[in-house]
């Protein structure tokens, strides 16, 4: 049996959410899986990707083989990376307290770097939208006075004469 780690879409028309699932190669796009490891939604900017690294990683370990999409989620969550210098330790290259720590810092590199990218797009938003600037109106000369004016100005003005 063939198991692949694959999207299945999710959603309604014209607004995709998928789930990153572990399923028979033979089963239907959206149909029976072994495992859901998570979730993409593309709609968001930046896109929304949530993945269970350890899962994924022991289906990998397994034999399962991620489509060309599920292949680059899992690279940019690093679980490829992972698996690589996992794949050293187990030739003895390097012990494992090594790989984690190479892995950590290459972790918080990436999330600082993506946090960059976020506040780059949130700014180029925001620039590109039009400034809307709230005039404030001038009041009209006789409805500015009327406004002013109290309770005895306004009998004192009904009962000059000449208006």
């Amino acid at each position: 049996m063939a198991v692949k780690m694959r999207l299945q879409r999710h959603g309604s028309k014209k607004r995709p959410f998928y789930f990153i699932v572990v399923a028979d190669s033979r089963s239907p796009r959206d149909g029976k899986f072994i495992q859901k490891l998570g979730s993409y939604n593309p709609l968001t900017v930046p896109a929304t990707i949530q993945v269970d690294r350890q899962k994924a990683l022991e289906w990998l370990h397994k034999g399962a083989q991620p489509t060309d999409t599920v292949r680059r989620i899992l690279s940019f969550k690093g679980v490829l990376y992972l698996k690589h210098l996992l794949r050293g330790v187990s030739l003895g290259l390097f012990d494992e307290a090594a790989a984690m720590e190479k892995f950590t810092k290459w972790s918080s590199e990436h999330d600082s770097e993506f946090a960059k990218r976020q506040e780059n797009h949130k700014k180029a938003r925001a620039a590109s939208r039009p400034a809307y600037v709230r005039r404030a109106e001038a009041p009209k000369a006789g409805a500015s006075q009327r406004t002013v004016q109290s309770g005895s100005d306004k009998a004192a003005q009904a009962n000059t004469p000449g208006e």
